[in-house]
């Protein structure tokens, strides 16, 4: 498993010992094929992780998941976020700064695009109350996690237990701190990656740590944006149970933009929280149609 990628050198995990690591470089034949973390690969040469050892990989296995982004709405480049994740962590905190309701559901429909089970993880419970939150995606089933300094750390390691999960969040919001809670060597585990890249590992760049007990957690850098270029808008709102369920009754050819563009879209027909789904993903659609 690819761990992380730095100035041209991919760190790889063994299968048999995730906490070892060789040191790779992409073989000639793969040409620009994407090789990122996550990415499950296939190695000769030097693979005993020799500390001036250098493999090559020579093979990337088909992608169960693939979360992506691109910079902004846009932008037609697709960046890769990870590989073969199971489970999109949306860590958000309740305040300080306050939520930002855009981004989880822009977030969500990366995940749901990419064939990842989103979690939402609100931080900072000590500072506001979740139930507003809580409240505007109950009709989505989507699991939800709550934490403060000293509280529901327990609850998001069992979530993580055995599975590879990745975390995305706004700067700020505790996302950091939730990682090193988990991974109690983060720090040291984050400086061993750099060392054999030759490079370092910083906020521009993610990494994928292995847990205590099995899983591994993929910290990604603070976004400021998570641009959707490559989601067409029917991609947006099938995310959604509640609202792909509404637009089957829509006519022929439906943007789901809603009056004037669309008299007829469903969606209109909607109430209560669901009517407020509606609303942003409606901003989601109209930011993507520019």
């Amino acid at each position: 498993m690819v761990v992380a990628v730095d100035r041209g050198r991919w760190t790889c995990a063994p299968d048999d010992d995730p906490t070892a690591r060789v040191t790779a470089m992409r073989a000639r034949e793969l040409g620009r094929t994407p090789v990122v973390v996550g990415d499950q690969v296939g190695l000769v040469g030097e693979v005993s992780g020799a500390p001036d050892g250098l493999a090559r990989i020579v093979r990337v296995a088909q992608r169960t998941s693939v979360l992506r982004r691109t910079a902004d709405d846009g932008d037609p480049y697709e960046r890769i976020v990870v590989a073969n994740a199971e489970q999109l962590l949306i860590v958000a905190s309740l305040a300080d700064p306050p939520p930002r309701t855009g981004l989880i559901d822009r977030c969500l429909v990366a995940g749901f695009a990419g064939g990842l089970t989103p979690v939402l993880c609100l931080t900072k419970r000590d500072l506001a109350a979740p139930d507003a939150i809580l409240e505007r995606y109950a009709a989505l089933d989507i699991p939800a996690l709550v934490t403060a300094p000293e509280t529901g750390v327990d609850a998001v390691r069992a979530r993580l237990a055995g599975r590879v999960s990745v975390l995305v969040g706004h700067s700020g919001v505790g996302k950091s701190t939730l990682v090193n809670r988990l991974v109690p060597d983060a720090l040291r585990a984050t400086g061993a990656v750099s060392g054999v890249g030759k490079g370092r590992h910083t906020s521009s760049s993610a990494v994928a740590l292995p847990l205590p007990g099995g899983g591994w957690v993929v910290d990604t850098p603070g976004i400021r944006s998570f641009g959707l270029a490559h989601v067409t808008p029917d991609d947006v709102v099938r995310a959604f149970a509640d609202l792909a369920a509404a637009i089957e009754n829509c006519p022929r050819g439906c943007t789901h933009l809603g009056p004037p563009a669309d008299p007829e879209c469903a969606l209109d027909e909607l109430d209560g929280a669901a009517h407020r789904r509606a609303i942003s993903v409606r901003e989601l659609l109209t930011a993507l149609a520019d």
